[in-house]
């Protein structure tokens, strides 16, 4: 016999602690990219700065990601919202959030490079790691390239999110890798055109603690990434990637590693709908409590909701 029960995502995890995770994981992102672009010795270091914040955000998505869906990127989180997969008021949340984190992780970085020897002025020093463009671009890229490869960047940044933590993809257990790859050959061209983060929290953050064109440029490090995110989150809607509620068959249970991809409206609406109601093959028996399977790795990346 066969039943099959509509059953809501368990969304345990409130706001303030997804938020808080968010916070978390912005900020090391951001003392692992700046710290290492600062301090980076290719003599020393053969390892690549951009490789190493892609391998930060791989670390940061498995420490944090079942709480909040690791994000750590407000262009992340708008693709998430446009295309249906968080909440607005979550959204504006974890944004704030993500700025917080970065803030104090730059900050971070500048107290160390402030006990550095021989070093006089703090914020020349941040300069070298600053999203700029113009005559603060590495190869003097004007505004109207930096701003076509912040938005193609952060549209294949978003699309792989969206796409590897889509219900429909098998592939979900390799979610963290597949972000960290992403960034990572993504900052190796940013890097090399103008020290584009692809984030608009990372380049705020460095961007405060460096000379004043930095704010003065900042503008576009915002615009170019979050419609870049948007881009994105259209495509994803229109592939119906908001996700129904999780229906569960008696017979078949959930495959270990799967983690479904739900909208918070789509939870939402599950959980009005009232109790589970139970077909029985045979009316004249007695109805049996249905209970879905348990996968404690279910939602992994879109965090729990209330």
């Amino acid at each position: 016999m066969t039943t099959t029960v509509s059953v809501p995502s368990s969304r345990g995890t409130g706001l303030i602690a997804r938020a808080s995770a968010e916070a978390l994981g912005t900020l090391f992102l951001v003392v692992i990219g700046l710290g290492v672009l600062i301090f980076i010795n290719p003599q020393a270091v053969p390892m690549p700065a951009s490789l190493a914040s892609g391998l930060a955000v791989t670390a940061a998505m498995l420490a944090f990601g079942y709480l909040s869906g690791g994000h750590f990127n407000p262009a992340v989180t708008v693709g998430h919202v446009i295309a249906g997969r968080t909440k607005l008021v979550d959204g504006a949340a974890y944004l704030g959030a993500q700025l917080v984190g970065a803030l104090l992780g730059a900050l971070a970085i500048f107290a160390v490079v402030r006990t550095v020897p021989g070093i006089t002025d703090s914020r020349n020093v941040f300069d070298t790691a600053t999203s700029g463009f113009g005559a603060h671009s590495s190869f003097q890229v004007p505004l109207t390239g930096v701003m076509l490869i912040e938005v193609l960047g952060a549209a294949i940044l978003v699309g792989v999110f969206l796409g590897v933590t889509a219900r429909r993809n098998p592939s979900k257990v390799a979610a963290p890798f597949a972000v960290g790859l992403t960034v990572a050959a993504l900052l190796q061209l940013g890097q090399s055109t103008g020290n584009l983060a692809f984030n608009p929290a990372r380049a705020t953050a460095s961007a405060v603690f460096s000379s004043g064109w930095a704010l003065e440029q900042l503008w576009l490090f915002w615009v170019a990434p979050l419609v870049g995110a948007a881009i994105a989150g259209l495509i994803f809607r229109g592939f119906g990637e908001s996700a129904p509620a999780v229906v569960a068959e008696i017979e078949e249970p959930a495959q270990s590693g799967e983690w479904d991809e739900e909208s918070d409206d789509d939870a939402d609406a599950a959980a009005t709908e009232g109790p589970a109601k139970v077909s029985p093959a045979v009316p004249a028996a007695p109805a049996a409590e249905v209970k879905p399977a348990v996968d404690p790795a279910r939602d992994f990346f879109d965090g729990k909701r209330d």
